[in-house]
C-alpha cells in the first residue's frame, strides 16, 4: 500500500506520502494539525492550525506574533504538532524547536492569501479581549478603506514559524489495537529509527 511504514528510510518522505493520501481522503483540511505550546507559567495550550509548508527544514505555519500562541512560541522556542487522519487510521506526532521564517517567506505567503484574509490580519487583535463584534466589524471596515487600492502589505506582527523536528512518530491503526508505531529521532545530520510497542 502507498505510504507503508516500512518503505521509507527518512521521515519527511513518509510524511509527504501520508499527507498526499490524506489530501485525497480527508473531507476537510488534511493539513490541519494540533499545535501544543506552553505559557510562561508552564501550563500547556493546544489548538488547531493549518500546515502551510513542509520540507526537510521542517513544518511551517503562520500566525499573529502577538497572539497567545505567537507569544508562547517566541518565548519558549519549542512546540509539538499532532496530525490525525481518521479516514486513514493514521497519526503523526512531531516535537522540536521553533523559529520565525524569513521575511521573504512570510511576504510571499501573505501575498497568496485572499484579500479578506489579509484585511483580517490587520483588523484582528488576535487573542485579546473583544469588547463587541461591532468593534471588529469597524476595524475591518477601517482597513478595507485604508487598503482599498493596491496591495495590502504584511503587518510586522504577522508572520510564520518553522518547527524543526527532533522527533517524528508515525502511528497506523491495526486490528485488535495492535497498532504500528515508528519513531525517528534526530541524530546529527541524520535520523535514528525505532519501532515501538502499540
Amino acid at each position: 500500500m502507498p505510504g507503508n511504514l516500512d518503505d521509507f528510510a527518512e521521515p519527511f518522505s513518509l510524511f509527504s506520502a501520508w499527507l498526499g493520501e490524506a489530501s485525497a481522503s480527508e473531507p476537510n483540511d488534511p493539513n490541519a494539525m494540533a499545535l501544543a505550546t506552553v505559557d510562561p507559567s508552564g501550563m500547556p495550550n493546544v489548538r488547531m492550525v493549518l500546515l502551510k509548508g513542509v520540507d526537510t527544514r521542517g513544518f511551517v505555519f503562520y500566525t499573529n506574533f502577538e497572539s497567545a500562541k505567537g507569544r508562547e512560541l517566541l518565548a519558549s522556542g519549542k512546540a509539538a504538532l499532532c496530525f490525525h487522519w481518521k479516514s486513514l487510521g493514521r497519526q503523526v506526532r512531531v516535537r522540536g524547536t521553533v523559529g520565525p521564517v524569513s521575511a521573504a517567506e512570510a511576504n510571499a505567503y501573505f501575498a497568496s492569501r485572499s484579500r479578506g484574509s489579509r484585511i483580517g490580519a490587520w483588523a484582528s487583535q488576535q487573542s485579546r479581549p473583544l469588547e463587541s463584534w461591532a468593534a471588529l466589524e469597524k476595524a475591518v471596515a477601517l482597513y478595507t478603506a485604508k487598503f482599498a487600492i493596491g496591495e495590502i502589505p504584511r503587518p510586522e506582527y504577522w508572520s510564520g514559524f518553522r518547527l524543526t523536528p527532533v522527533e517524528i512518530e508515525f502511528w497506523s491503526s491495526g486490528t485488535f489495537r495492535l497498532h504500528r508505531r515508528r519513531v525517528f529521532k534526530r541524530a546529527g545530520e541524520g535520523w535514528e529509527e525505532t519501532a515501538l510497542y502499540p
